[in-house]
């Protein structure tokens, strides 16, 4: 299987239109039939069902679609840390979570800075999933925060633990309590727990919709929601809000995570300090 097939495959599954993902790709229509139909045969499968009307995946293109995104993946990371390692000024990009991590990526990046023969660390932060950044390569190191990231394939080290806050607005009777549970929090049907992106899009449930902290906190002043959320969350929390300790939520295990492949000296001076913070 080549490169070029899979990309081509890959534009016309999300395209789900063979007309839409030629003119994506800036080929013509035809070649890019070809392409496909030249990779089924090869695999021995069908991986697209065509009509006059539509295309949809079989079973065996959609599992081709998350196998060869992640193929994907990984052939630009390794593109990307391959130039970055014969570059003249080298650089580490660390990935972490918006306004998850403020306190600590401070520290870190103060800590390290101080560190003798240490690169210049550009921070790029995301609204969601984090290790996403490091699974595609664009991140070389991440402070992913679990159960909520997933660390499957990469080597962590945990940094610390924190329990958890619902976040409420001010005026609400829950936020005069001095401690809640989490079971209090899903009950409230004026204030539905506000729902994150996952892999597989957002989960189902009454909740609004939401990426970031930014947005959330305005929605829960507005009272169209609620959240739990880590305790370092609280930091400069807004004034129309409370925070009120879920005592039976589950801690939150921040960790700092990289490719176990990584044979980056900035890496592994990174990691060392944040052990040590």
């Amino acid at each position: 299987m080549e490169i070029r097939e899979l990309r081509h495959f890959i534009t016309v599954a999300e395209e789900l239109h063979f007309g839409r993902a030629a003119e994506r790709l800036g080929i013509a229509q035809p070649p890019l039939s070809r392409t496909i139909t030249q990779l089924e045969r090869r695999l021995g499968v069908a991986l697209l069902e065509r009509t006059s009307r539509k295309v949809t995946l079989t079973e065996a293109g959609s599992v081709l679609l998350a196998e060869g995104r992640a193929i994907l993946s990984a052939v630009a990371a390794a593109e990307r840390r391959t130039r970055q390692a014969a570059a003249d000024n080298p650089i580490l990009v660390l990935g972490a979570k918006a306004g998850a991590s403020g306190e600590l990526l401070a520290k870190l990046l103060d800590a390290y800075a101080a560190e003798p023969g240490a690169v210049p660390v550009e921070v790029l932060l995301c609204e969601s999933q984090p290790h996403l950044l490091l699974r595609d390569g664009r991140a070389d190191v991440a402070l992913l925060h679990e159960p909520y990231d997933s660390t499957a394939g990469f080597d962590t080290e945990v940094l610390h633990s924190e329990d958890q806050i619902a976040i409420l607005p001010a005026a609400h009777p829950l936020a005069g309590h001095s401690q809640v549970r989490t079971a209090d929090v899903n009950a409230l049907p004026d204030l539905p727990m506000a729902r994150w992106p996952g892999p597989d899009g957002y989960p189902d449930g009454p909740g609004v919709e939401v990426r970031n902290l930014t947005q959330l906190y305005e929605l829960i002043a507005l009272r169209r929601a609620s959240a739990i959320l880590p305790t370092s969350c609280k930091t400069d929390l807004r004034k129309d809000l409370v925070a009120v300790p879920v005592v039976d939520a589950h801690a939150v295990t921040t960790v700092i995570a990289w490719p176990p492949h990584s044979r980056s000296r900035a890496v592994a001076d990174l990691i060392r300090v944040a052990t040590h913070l």
